[in-house]
């Protein structure tokens, strides 16, 4: 599902290759046709937004906003473990996952970066990888929540994956998420504060979510299907290009 590397690209640390492909983003969306119109059109204009940008202004608020507002992390654990001893365990088995399905991510991001999680569910047989990408919706779900309030055009892009996934939310993770300090980038105390604050857990011990966390999926993902048990991936190895630059 090319489409999902598209998704993937939009969410990446701005480059001029991935502004250049502009067109071809717009031509996969297109003859997909995976998502409803209205959300294809609005990617399509995310696509225009981005080229008739200054790429150094892209690049700078990228940053201000994933990468100094906790809230906004683009890493999918971060908002599920937090700084929890579960969080590296889920790193473990998810590379795990990767791997198992033949696909070796070379970025310098950690395995929970949703473009590199999206990049990977891409390789995936469709229904695989809706199903995989609807595990965290609500991450997805409050990540456009806060995007739509600073009225940036990434939240298009959000918008986009939870028609995609068309999952139900898990209503008490998504308000545990709504809970969560969600500060202004240019709020530093209130980023200080943020930061410092132990997350929400969705692991072992949170009864009423734990259950329903991305790594219980992950794992769950992990196991072969009955039947398949002595079977091993045999599609190629794939890499992927969503490094960027060491942050400041």
């Amino acid at each position: 599902m090319k489409t999902l590397k598209v998704l993937s690209a939009l969410l990446t640390y701005p480059s001029a290759e991935i502004l250049a492909a502009g067109g071809d983003m717009k031509a996969v969306l297109a003859r997909e046709g995976v998502m409803p119109k209205p959300h294809v059109a609005a990617l399509a204009g995310v696509i225009d937004v981005f080229a008739a940008s200054d790429l150094i202004e892209l690049q700078e608020r990228y940053t201000f906003l994933f990468d100094r507002t906790r809230s906004l992390s683009l890493h999918l654990f971060e908002h599920v473990h937090g700084e929890s001893r579960d969080r590296g365990q889920a790193m473990v088995d998810l590379i795990a996952l990767y791997e198992a399905g033949g696909f070796s991510p070379t970025a310098t991001e950690l395995p929970d970066y949703l473009p590199l999680f999206l990049e990977y569910a891409s390789t995936r047989e469709p229904a695989e990888a809706i199903e995989l990408i609807g595990q965290p919706a609500h991450v997805f779900a409050a990540l456009h929540e806060r995007l739509m309030k600073r009225d940036t055009p990434y939240a298009s892009v959000f918008a986009a994956l939870l028609a995609l996934t068309k999952a139900k939310l898990d209503a008490a993770a998504l308000a545990a998420l709504r809970a969560e300090p969600d500060p202004e980038p240019d709020d530093l105390a209130a980023l200080d504060a943020a930061w410092e604050e132990e997350e929400v857990l969705f692991g072992p011990g949170a009864a009423a979510c734990g259950k329903d966390s991305i790594i219980s999926k992950v794992r769950q993902a992990q196991r072969p299907a009955p039947g398949l048990e002595s079977q091993t991936p045999t599609g190629p190895r794939t890499s992927i290009t969503t490094s960027r630059p060491p942050r400041a």
